[in-house]
């Protein structure tokens, strides 16, 4: 072959293998567009099952169904619920347990394996396309989980490629306070803590691997730290409240969206603007704790119809900093869960009962009407309660389930149960339902701060209504000076009345 020949032939098969590579390229790209487009458009669901009512995996998905949602999102990788999510038109979403996340990320046969028994049996019959990593790790505080989850992370790729595996993305959820600040949004930055030994290298797998940042997004604490300085109509996506921030410019018309800039612009702020983002979490609280303002169905309803309107427009809407942006949106949750710990809100996101019947009607699909759903009941609740509560335990509880909470309250402080000790002032008379009505009492005045509730297993409840009417004070002031308790106790006394109250100012 002359010269010349060769020349030409080097330079046609090296443009046709250039031009093949750039055709997959765009193909890959378009592909990837294309599933982004379809995950966001329809809207999932959070399928949590703490709860002592929750129907079997079967009924739950039939329910799903009903709502038309389009996405489940799993809290495990439970073997009976993917079977049964086979053949579906459900995307699925898949977690690995938190404790799981450092065996995953120091053994690559254990990420194999995870990969064998949890993914392969089920798909592609059933469509999972997320698999996420842990749940808010950082609420774990074990510094072996979160320096092993990106290691985790990027050894299930590699299993799920080495099975020929390449649109199941992986992911991790975490809650908004993995920032420093976020408000403005131009000023908010990941934590000083995390930003260099987490949050880089997880943006850098995500970016590698064309991922999504997930978020746990509950516009409703944020809005309930300040309700008399913040809209909440702005929280509720409705009214004509803005926010423009002062450095950008950009214009708010609801909280979602500037939460969700926050992330994205201190993404942008550690050298990657264009991760997408997926909301992994969100939703509103149908009831909630005396003082926990807001929490009603009427506006649970108003939010996230409010919210499903807004991600499964066409085309997308995205955020002010990321317009027309498509952003994977799951509704939390499916069922309300009563065997959550922490406030009343805690337990009320769900949108059905237990039966399968809405607790507000809801349409998945974002195509009903705002004004073609029935009208709900106008709340009390959306101002802040002034004035004082009780915690106490609820009628008709049998005394070894009083045993549990009096183990409950005890166990976690010396002081909480201190005057139940013999000898000590409330002693006497020796009564499981007198010693769980003191110590229900004591521990939720002596932890309410630090987001503890007055329940117990369902065990005992919150009061408007005195408890007692005799007593001999005993004043036992915080340091807000908000709680007291008072009660009479003492030896040989019939009956012993002992509450602390919490006055809401």
């Amino acid at each position: 072959m002359s010269p010349v020949a060769f020349f030409l032939f080097t330079l046609i098969y090296f443009s046709s293998s250039c031009c093949s590579a750039a055709r997959y390229q765009h193909r890959h790209r378009y592909m990837e567009r294309k599933l982004m487009i379809a995950l966001a458009s329809k809207i999932g669901i959070n399928y949590g099952r703490q709860g002592k009512d929750i129907p079997s995996p079967y009924q739950s998905i039939n329910f799903i169904k009903s709502i038309k949602a389009g996405h489940v999102k799993l809290y495990d990788a439970d073997p009976e619920t993917l079977t049964l999510l086979s053949h579906t038109n459900l995307y699925v979403s898949i977690t690995v347990h938190n404790h799981q996340i450092t065996s995953l990320g120091t053994n690559q046969t254990t990420a194999e394996d995870w990969v064998k028994t949890n993914i392969l049996p089920y798909y592609p019959q059933t469509q999972i396309r997320f698999v996420l990593v842990g749940n808010e790790i950082l609420s774990v505080q074990d510094r072996n989980i979160t320096s092993n989850l990106v290691p985790a992370m990027r050894k299930i790729v590699n299993a799920l490629r080495a099975h020929g595996i390449h649109n199941i993305k992986v992911g991790t959820p975490l809650p908004m306070d993995s920032l420093r600040s976020t408000f403005p949004p131009s000023n908010s930055t990941f934590r000083e803590d995390i930003a260099g030994p987490l949050m880089l290298p997880l943006l850098k797998f995500l970016n590698g691997t064309n991922s999504y940042f997930f978020i746990n997004l509950q516009p409703y604490y944020r809005w309930l730290r300040n309700p008399m300085n913040t809209s909440l109509d702005f929280a509720l996506f409705q009214g004509d409240s803005t926010y423009t921030d002062p450095r950008t410019g950009l214009v708010y018309h609801n909280l979602v969206d500037q939460m969700l800039d926050s992330v994205i612009l201190a993404m942008t702020k550690l050298g990657y603007p264009h991760i997408r983002i997926a909301i992994s979490e969100t939703g509103w609280p149908n009831s909630g704790d005396i003082d926990e303002t807001g929490a009603n169905i009427l506006n649970a309803a108003t939010y996230n119809r409010n919210l499903i309107k807004k991600m499964t427009a066409i085309p997308p809407i995205g955020t002010p900093a990321r317009p027309g942006l498509p952003i994977p949106t799951f509704v939390f949750s499916l069922f309300n869960e009563n065997q959550k710990s922490g406030s009343g809100t805690q337990r009320h996101w769900g949108i059905l009962h237990p039966d399968g019947t809405p607790i507000y009607d809801i349409d998945f699909t974002g195509q009903k009407p705002l004004t073609g759903f029935n009208p709900l009941p106008k709340p009390t609740n959306n101002v802040p309660y002034k004035g004082q509560m009780w915690c106490v335990p609820v009628e008709g509880a049998k005394e070894a389930e009083l045993e549990e909470a009096l183990r409950m309250a005890c166990g976690r402080s010396n002081t909480t149960c201190a005057a139940l000790a013999p000898g000590k002032e409330c002693y006497e008379p020796v009564s499981i339902y007198w010693h769980a009505r003191y110590a229900v009492s004591s521990y939720w005045a002596q932890f309410r701060t630090q987001n503890v509730g007055c329940y117990f297993n369902g065990l005992a409840h919150e009061t408007t209504t005195n408890p007692g009417e005799s007593f001999v004070l005993l004043p036992k002031l915080d340091k807000n000076n908000s709680t007291y308790c008072h009660g009479s106790c003492g030896r040989g006394r019939i009956s012993v009345d002992f509450f602390c109250v919490w006055n809401v100012l």
